[in-house]
């Protein structure tokens, strides 16, 4: 079955968010959400289509200042993290879905995250990868370990950024940017390749991807915490993640009512790598049968 919508644009106040489906609409609805400068790029064609092959009815889309979803100048993004959890909603509402289990990755679990607390009512299951909590937690919760220390030199800012409009250049910054995230599952170079490719031709200012999510306003604050999330809650977390080690998911699982949590061995911090397809895919199928949508 490869029943695919093709790109299209949804609105979501005043921007347009670009998105695309997987499957048959009639069956349970799983919408992927990207992490920090990612497109729907990341969640790849044959990845999606093998969830769909599973009846569900797999949803990707372009967050904002990506793909071809809406841009901003570089350094003055025009929305906070609040409206990338109002886009979606909008995505959900333009492919005609009133529920689904939300699947997301790093930032976009924190998006996630605050979905099955502010809208419970649209979110039938949560699926969480390589996140961390996105409220605060009471004074029970232990301190979380800060990033691995050879992390630092990405986010120092010192190195100079490349030339985002040379295409040659911003593909090779994009596929050595995801190396030191990795763990001791094979970092795929080539695959990577083809991803950072794709997604340099479908996006309209790379330098805006690749900066203007980091320094979004966080909206408004909420006293809202994970013990309120009434979702069945699936996390999903590398053991050799240097970015959010393996303590940040054991909290979110211990936090959220009967959630439950799978390491997933030698990952680092990344989009689901194709080594692990088979554990990954088989966890969300089961998942998103849980629950009638």
């Amino acid at each position: 079955m490869r029943l695919r919508s093709g790109e299209r644009f949804v609105p979501s106040d005043e921007a347009k968010i670009c998105a695309e489906s997987f499957g048959r609409p009639t069956d349970p609805a799983i919408l992927l959400i990207c992490g920090a400068a990612g497109s729907m790029d990341f969640w790849e064609d044959e990845f999606c289509s093998r969830i769909a092959q599973a009846e569900r009815f797999v949803i990707r889309y372009d967050l904002r200042d990506t793909g071809r979803s809406t841009n901003y100048p570089v350094g003055e993004p025009g929305y906070t993290s609040a409206d990338l959890e109002a886009d979606a909603l909008a995505v959900l509402d333009g492919f005609g879905v009133d529920t689904a289990h939300v699947f997301g990755v790093s930032m976009g679990g924190a998006i996630a995250q605050r979905l099955a607390l502010d809208h419970p009512e649209r979110v039938a299951g949560l699926i969480l990868q390589s996140t961390s909590p996105a409220v605060a937690g009471g004074e029970d919760r232990p301190d979380l370990p800060p990033m691995e220390s050879r992390l630092a030199t990405v986010f120092d800012g010192d190195a100079p950024d490349p030339d985002w409009s040379d295409r040659t250049a911003a593909i090779g910054a994009m596929v050595e940017g995801e190396r030191p995230f990795t763990g001791s599952v094979p970092f795929d170079a080539e695959r990577m390749r083809h991803i950072a490719a794709s997604a340099y031709a479908r996006t309209a200012d790379m330098a805006a991807m690749q900066s203007n999510h980091w320094i979004a306003e966080s909206g408004e604050t909420t006293n809202k915490r994970l013990s309120e999330i009434s979702a069945p809650t699936l996390v999903m977390h590398g053991t050799e993640d240097p970015l959010f080690p393996y303590a940040h998911a054991a909290v979110i699982a211990e936090e959220i009512p009967n959630a439950r949590l799978v390491p997933l061995h030698g990952m680092g911090h990344q989009y689901p790598p194709e080594p692990l397809w088979n554990v990954i895919i088989e966890e969300v199928i089961a998942h998103t049968a849980t629950v009638d949508t």
